[in-house]
């Protein structure tokens, strides 16, 4: 018996001795049943695949790629929309699956079925590797069927090939229909902008900011013209108002003569009088002056006609006395008093619109703080418009580009690296592992009994069973007897036990 509770080693060893045919039969039950269950149960095929993705063919520099979203989340979205209702239901029909299950079980749950039988993993990336995008995934199809199995694979592959080609293109072409979209409104944008500008330009012509400089230039130039234009008009008036003075005297010179007889106006007293007026003038002005050279000049001119007259002919002023007609003096300070008039006109006339200009020249000048104010808020409104053009035209080109490339099957694309196999053995039950499951569950059952035996036993085998069980301190022990040769050890032990039990009685 256990006394404690414990299995001793002595105890083991005891209870092998007499039951070890206990392990080899629970073994050999438990190692056939699992034979049994690797034959019965249903086989299941996996035919697996594996899938790489493909980079661009143009590098990402050059043609920057529209779709942006991670490989991992698109792979998800992907594995969603195949894994439905509406895409694996066609492949239930079109191989016919469960038949036998197609009387009891709904639609639903054949496809939920189906849909456990199929797995997708995606590969991890190589340690040490700078390129951290999803290298590819694999494709698992679990089905009783190789056959069905491999085709079931094929068919979730090429669902995965066409709709990762057809999802970038998709959005390529959305992507560029949104682009030309924005574009055209960013150009009429820009245009409006441009009109705006373009009116304002034509609006205050000549108060721009990059006129500025110029009108000062101008104005300054402007302002030169108007002084030599006052000058001019005032030496004007001046020979105006001394050819005047000349005609004057000479009228009354002649008037003179005409009233009291010989008239003394003659070369000689015109000679006199022009160098009384130089002297006057010489006292106001210097010797560069214009009007003292004129005068200095007609001096000369009336000494050269003295020295060229006759002595014995008889002066002009003279004949045009006696005539009645003015003298040619006269006749020319009148054509003098004509020519300044015109003078003072056309140089009042240009003065008048030299200052006009000037009036012009400085309304911008004032102006243009505020004119570059308005003409830099305008610039920058279009600038920016021009710019959010300039982008949007650049994204809309290099996503048609993206778009062609996808197209012509240049850009990410899905490779088959190994096609779905067609497997020649199941995955489950695997006859090796249910034997030596079952190999080990019988050595462990069988251990379990001889337990289970040894717990339940109740005959005692030493001192210390006999003061457990009895109660009662042990005097004496009957030694174990020598037995003659070809003796059973059986005889022995069954001795041994029926004096211990004559001891207890």
């Amino acid at each position: 018996m256990v006394a404690t509770g414990e299995i001793t080693l002595s105890d083991a060893k005891r209870m092998l001795r007499h039951y070890w045919w206990i392990l080899p039969i629970t073994v050999l039950l438990c190692g056939a049943l699992g034979v049994v269950l690797a034959m019965v149960l249903p086989k299941k095929y996996v035919s697996r695949t594996l899938v790489l993705v493909d980079q661009p063919t143009v590098p990402s520099d050059i043609v920057k790629p529209v779709v942006t979203e991670d490989l991992n989340n698109r792979l998800s979205s992907m594995q969603e929309q195949i894994l439905s209702r509406s895409r694996l239901q066609p492949i239930i029909d079109k191989f016919g699956l469960y038949p036998a299950e197609r009387r009891k079980l709904h639609v639903e749950d054949l496809i939920e079925r189906l849909r456990t039988s199929i797995e997708v993993k995606p590969l991890e990336v190589m340690p040490g590797t700078q390129n951290r995008n999803l290298p590819g995934f694999s494709v698992n199809v679990t089905f009783a069927n190789p056959q069905l199995a491999q085709k079931i694979c094929t068919e979730i592959t090429s669902m995965f090939m066409e709709q990762n080609s057809h999802a970038l293109e998709l959005q390529a072409a959305q992507t560029t229909s949104f682009l030309t979209q924005q574009l055209d409104e960013a150009k009429a944008k820009l245009d409006e902008q441009d009109a705006r500008l373009a009116a304002f330009k034509r609006q205050y012509l000549g108060s721009l900011p990059d006129e500025e400089q110029t009108n000062l230039s101008l104005l300054t130039g402007t302002n030169t013209q108007l002084e030599a234009n006052t000058q001019a008009l005032s030496r004007a008036q001046q020979d105006k108002a001394f050819n005047e003075s000349l005609l004057s005297q000479q009228q009354a010179n002649r008037t003179a003569a005409q009233t009291s007889g010989p008239n003394p106006d003659t070369l000689e007293h015109q000679l006199s009088t022009l160098q009384d007026q130089l002297t006057v003038l010489q006292a106001r002005y210097t010797a560069e002056h214009p009007d003292v050279i004129k005068l200095k000049n007609g001096i000369e001119e009336i000494k050269k006609r003295i020295a060229e007259a006759p002595p014995s002919s008889s002066s002009g002023s003279e004949i045009a006395q006696a005539s009645g007609r003015e003298p040619p003096e006269m006749q020319q300070l009148r054509a003098k008093l004509r020519q300044d008039d015109l003078n003072i006109a056309d140089l009042t006339k240009r003065q008048a619109q030299i200052q006009n200009q000037i009036s012009v020249l400085e309304g911008r000048v004032q102006a243009s703080p505020v004119v570059e104010q308005q003409f830099k808020e305008m610039t920058r409104s279009y600038q920016s418009a021009l710019e959010f053009y300039n982008e949007l035209l650049k994204k809309r080109e290099n996503s048609a580009m993206a778009s062609e490339l996808q197209h012509q099957q240049e850009g990410e694309q899905f490779r088959v690296l190994d096609p779905p196999s067609l497997p020649d053995r199941p995955t489950f039950p695997k006859k090796l592992y249910f034997t030596s499951g079952g190999l080990a569950a019988g050595f462990a059952l069988g251990l379990g009994i001889m337990a289970l035996i040894a717990m339940t036993d109740t005959s005692m085998h030493t001192e210390q069973d006999v003061e457990i069980c009895l109660k009662l301190p042990v005097l004496t022990l009957v030694p174990t007897l020598e037995v003659a040769e070809g003796a059973s050890k059986r005889t022995v032990r069954s001795e041994r036990d029926h004096n211990m039990a004559r001891t207890r009685a």
